[in-house]
C-alpha cells in the first residue's frame, strides 16, 4: 500500500476517500488481493470517519 493512500488522522473528505476506493477497485479489476483488501478496509474506516465528521458539522 502506498503511503499516500491512507494516512492515520487524515482530514480528507468522504468524497476524496471514495475516489481512492473506486480507484482501488478499478486497479484490482474487481477482485482484491489480501494486500488490497487491507488497504480497502482502511479506506472504508477513513471514509466512515469523514462521513461522521460531515454529519457532526451539519448538525
Amino acid at each position: 500500500m502506498s503511503p499516500d493512500c491512507v494516512t492515520p488522522g487524515s482530514v480528507r473528505s468522504a468524497a476524496e476517500v471514495n475516489e481512492h476506493i473506486r480507484a482501488l477497485w478499478l486497479r484490482a479489476g474487481g477482485s482484491l488481493s489480501a494486500q488490497e483488501r487491507a488497504e480497502y478496509e482502511l479506506l472504508v474506516v477513513e471514509w466512515a470517519a469523514a462521513i461522521r465528521e460531515q454529519v457532526v458539522k451539519a448538525a
